[in-house]
This record gives structure tokens, C-alpha cells and sequence, in this order.
């Protein structure tokens, strides 16, 4: 077996030991890595949307959950979100799943917008 037939068991590094939604490979051995985002459009996972104000100084944020975790889509949806709703956010990857934070309460308006990016939502 040479190094190119070689297939990643195990690593230490959490971003290796991650896989893709699509051919449910380890990133490394992915044979859709170049698209990431096809990746994420086929996904059957159920977007959950929340309010939370706690330890946030009083502010309202909108805390869309249980995203894929692929940093490259997670960027994307939230710059899509952050311009319609026309205020800031930030957006990070979890063990699981990957998380938007949008400042305020948008609940109304982000649903809206996942619905047209065909990406289901509940809450």
C-alpha cells in the first residue's frame, strides 16, 4: 500500500478528525473538499433559532444553532445574514455543529432568509 492509498484512522488535531456532510469521509480523504458548500446544501440538519441575553451585558443576540461546522459556510451564511438584517455578528464552530450570533432580536427576519437559502429552521 503506498502513501496515496494511505487513509487517516485517528488525530490529535480536532480540525483532521473532522468529516464531511456529504461523502461522510474525514476532511483529509474528502473527495468533495474543493466544494465545500455543496456539502452543506445537501445537509438534512434542522437550523434552531434562540434569543439570549444572558452575561451579555442586557444586549439581545439571535443565536442560530446546530449549523454544519465548516468554517467557509458558517463565514458565508453569516455575512449574507449580518447584511440583511443590517446589524453586526459573529459566527463560530463547535464540536458538532457550528453557531451565528446576530446582535438583536431578528428572529423573524433570519428565518426568512434561511428559508430562501432552502435551510430548514425551528423556534
Amino acid at each position: 500500500m503506498g502513501e496515496d492509498d494511505a487513509e487517516l484512522v485517528y488525530s490529535t488535531d480536532p480540525e483532521r478528525n473532522k468529516r464531511c456532510l456529504k461523502c461522510k469521509k474525514l476532511f483529509p480523504e474528502c473527495r468533495c473538499r474543493n466544494h465545500p458548500e455543496s456539502c452543506e446544501a445537501e445537509s438534512e440538519r434542522t437550523a434552531v433559532i434562540r434569543l439570549e441575553n444572558a452575561n451579555r451585558g442586557g444586549k439581545t443576540v439571535t443565536v442560530i444553532d446546530q449549523l454544519p461546522p465548516t468554517e467557509i459556510y458558517l463565514e458565508k451564511l453569516a455575512r449574507k445574514l449580518k447584511n440583511r438584517c443590517g446589524s453586526g455578528g459573529t459566527f463560530r464552530t463547535g464540536n458538532p455543529y457550528g453557531f451565528i450570533e446576530i446582535q438583536g432580536d431578528k428572529r423573524e427576519l433570519i428565518r426568512q432568509v434561511l428559508l430562501e437559502e432552502g435551510i430548514r429552521c425551528k423556534g
